[in-house]
């Protein structure tokens, strides 16, 4: 039982000290420009390290500092102020 525990939660702090990943659906992006502008604004942002985005399927993926979490809200604003719309969030543990 003690063993269970003990691995219990060293998978717990595993999977909290690997860092996040967001998944943004954005509208508006269409062109390399328009990339740049939320990729520059994204980036900005403390705790953000990197960011990704597909343009064919309208995505953002901006990956998170271990320990960095982001509200939808504050995602919204973010995107809101590079000019887009934020139509969806998805978080994902890496």
């Amino acid at each position: 039982m003690f063993v269970a525990l003990l691995l219990f939660l060293g998978w717990t702090l595993a999977v909290e000290a690997a860092g996040r990943r967001y998944d943004l659906r954005v509208d508006g992006l269409s062109c390399p420009f328009c990339a740049y502008g939320i990729e520059k604004r994204l980036l900005k942002t403390q705790g953000v390290e990197s960011v990704e985005i597909d343009l064919d399927k309208g995505v953002v993926r901006v990956r998170v500092t271990s320990g960095v979490r982001l509200t939808v809200s504050r995602l919204e604003r973010l995107v809101h102020e590079a000019g887009f719309t934020l139509r969806s969030v998805e978080e994902v543990a890496e």
